[in-house]
């Protein structure tokens, strides 16, 4: 699953999943055809690309295929977020992530938990970030 980006069409399709935890295809296409107005073909397709890459599984029941998450929701955007840092210079990272967190909506609960880990962060970190863009 390292090298695999997950389109934003099939995050529909793994939200979802996610949210249900188990599905049918036929419960998915009466989901995404009213909430993306999509093909029965377009969701099937989906399906299978993320069967290919192994971010669904597929159990048998009967004549039914049920569907599954093989990968951890936390994990799959963590793994997104990391891939965009790591395509970032880290001299952006600090002014990106304000820039994040300033437009999203967060709990209060979220904003300690993110407040803790700054301050602990803040007693190793560098005064100061340098370019590694040109580093081999």
């Amino acid at each position: 699953m390292e090298k695999t980006d997950i389109t934003k069409s099939e995050w529909e399709v793994m939200r979802i999943v996610w949210t249900l935890g188990e599905t049918t295809s036929s419960q998915l296409i009466d989901i995404l055809s009213k909430k993306m107005d999509w093909s029965s073909s377009t969701i099937k397709t989906l399906l299978s690309r993320l069967c290919d890459k192994e971010l669904l599984g597929i159990k048998k029941d009967g004549r039914k295929n049920i569907y599954y998450s093989a990968i951890k929701e936390q994990a799959a955007y963590d793994m997104s977020v990391k891939r965009v840092f790591e395509s970032m210079c880290c001299m952006h990272y600090g002014e990106t992530l304000h820039d994040v967190i300033e437009s999203i909506e967060l709990s209060k609960s979220d904003i300690d938990s993110i407040i803790d880990v700054l301050k602990k962060k803040r007693d190793t970190a560098p005064e100061e970030v340098h370019c590694k863009c040109l580093e081999e």
